[in-house]
């Protein structure tokens, strides 16, 4: 039993990934996500379940305005495999220390994110429609800049700590 117990524990440790934000602290270009998502960006991604399996391929045209401090993402989705959400947008507020929170209107809750040099963590909880049920899970969103123009996010979707799909976006300022 001991044996089935340390192999269950070793199968679900190895279905997790964790970036580690402080190894980028010193890599340039530092992210500034007012400052990329001002104006007009757009996006390119997919979605793969955890088998690798492509499951949605989209564009997504985003709007960024900052007023006041506050960051507005028009986010509208476009999608070429599968379907998903084709609207969203995000209220993003900076706070101390090079952290950030957001909400959005189908995000659970509040989104936490921080900067760490050249990359971001974004996180959330989000009930994601899948086929005839809806789940509620974890997104952990790592973004990294590649200039001033060009990021790459990677999105790994969780349910109960375990990586059940992966998204991949490269976004470009406009």
């Amino acid at each position: 039993m001991r044996y089935l117990i340390l192999i269950l524990i070793l199968f679900l440790t190895g279905c997790t990934v964790s970036v580690d934000g402080d190894s980028y602290r010193n890599i340039e270009p530092k992210f500034d996500l007012e400052k990329f998502f001002e104006g007009n960006v757009k996006a390119w991604g997919i979605v793969q379940n955890r088998r690798g399996k492509l499951v949605q391929r989209f564009e997504v045209d985003i709007i960024g305005e900052v007023n006041e401090g506050e960051l507005t993402l028009d986010e509208t989705f476009t999608y070429q495999v599968g379907e998903g959400v084709e609207k969203r947008i995000w209220k993003i507020l900076p706070e101390a220390g090079g952290a950030y929170g957001g909400t959005a209107s189908d995000i659970e809750g509040n989104a936490e994110g921080q900067v760490f040099g050249n990359a971001m963590f974004w996180g959330y909880e989000m009930d994601l429609p899948v086929d005839d049920t809806t789940y509620r899970v974890q997104f952990d969103d790592w973004i990294w800049a590649f200039d001033d123009k060009t990021i790459v996010n990677r999105s790994y979707i969780k349910k109960f700590g375990i990586t059940m799909a992966e998204v991949t976006i490269f976004m470009q300022k406009q």
